[in-house]
């Protein structure tokens, strides 16, 4: 008697993502921090902040994202073990913004046809950007979608889940006119203004720079433990899309603005080069990239050099970057 049509030969191989959840075990353990309670498998991850740490009145709080067009990249090299450190940062560089600590984190992995090792490659680098930030990647979805995704192909979504008491949220409402803006750089373009960049650089022609271009975000959550026992942290911005100009007045009061300036830092090479062969003009490029400061720390004056110091023992670049300022937006010196 024939079987008739199977979920298999519709395009959808459970036995292979099932062998993908045994390989993904290990990833895991590894990434098992106080509060973990049970392992992969089940239908919810578990986390008790109990165990976590110490908190008399802890909050919450979470962060989405994705990795966005740098995935062209992964795809056309064939390389796909650091866009899970992309995903990984892109989330937990948010909520570690208000001084969370980051507790555990959730993947989302979606393709056409499911490729177990490059699926496992991708979800390698999300375990080792958890480990950087100190967080458990508590569990997370496989979603095979025959004929949605072109072959070798594929999407990703993170998910982190942090905490902070209350009392100590870093929301900027102490930043005051003449605090300082402390910029810690970033590693390239991050995971933001890869349409841009991909529409003006022959990235398909030269692997150098689309090696270059896949280089990973850098993840901020031990940097941001560190500055926030050397200094009075008074707001925090992570520079995605939008830039410098987007995201710092975020974290202001209302009537407070940056004055930054333009000569503290020299701004990477390849942001030189996607200027020049746009060209894309200069307020443009620092509307769509982070030219070079991937994060800014606000601070009193008096606080300034502690907190540089302590971002570059925690193994970042920083560097006086500006001040606030009486006004709206940021202005340049």
């Amino acid at each position: 008697m024939s079987k008739g049509t199977t979920y298999r030969q519709a395009g959808v191989d459970i036995e292979a993502g099932d062998a993908l959840v045994e390989r993904i075990k290990p990833m895991a353990l590894r990434t098992r921090r106080p509060g973990v309670l049970g392992g992969l498998g089940g239908f919810g991850g578990l986390f008790s902040l109990k165990d976590a740490g110490r908190y008399d009145d802890p909050v919450l709080v979470s962060g989405t994202d994705g990795v966005g067009t740098k995935l062209r990249l992964a795809f056309h090299l064939r390389r796909h073990d650091t866009v899970g450190l992309d995903l990984v940062a892109m989330c937990v560089n948010d909520i570690v913004t208000c001084g969370a600590e980051p507790l555990f984190f959730l993947d989302y992995f979606a393709t056409g046809k499911l490729d177990p090792d490059e699926a496992a490659a991708v979800i390698e680098g999300i375990a080792r950007g958890c480990e950087r930030a100190g967080c458990a990647l508590l569990g997370g979805e496989t979603a095979e979608l025959p004929g949605f995704y072109p072959g070798g192909e594929y999407d990703l979504a993170g998910f982190a889940v942090g905490v902070v008491e209350r009392a100590a949220i870093i929301d900027g409402r102490r930043i005051a006119a003449g605090d300082v803006v402390v910029g810690v750089a970033s590693s390239g373009l991050h995971s933001n203004g890869y349409s841009l960049a991909r529409a003006v650089l022959p990235w398909q022609d030269e692997p150098g720079l689309a090696a270059e271009l896949l280089t990973p975000t850098r993840i901020y959550a031990r940097a941001v433990a560190a500055v926030r026992t050397a200094a009075d942290v008074r707001g925090i911005a992570h520079i995605t899309g939008g830039g410098l100009p987007g995201n710092l007045p975020r974290i202001f009061p209302e009537g407070l603005g940056a004055r930054l300036r333009a000569d503290s830092w020299s701004i990477p090479p390849i942001f030189e080069r996607i200027a020049r062969e746009g060209p894309v003009d200069r307020d443009e490029m620092f509307e769509a990239f982070n030219m070079g400061v991937g994060l800014c720390v606000v601070v009193p004056p008096a606080d300034a050099a502690p907190a540089i110091a302590a971002l570059a023992a925690a193994g970042e670049v920083a560097w006086r970057l500006g001040e606030v300022v009486s006004g709206e937006g940021v202005s340049w010196a």
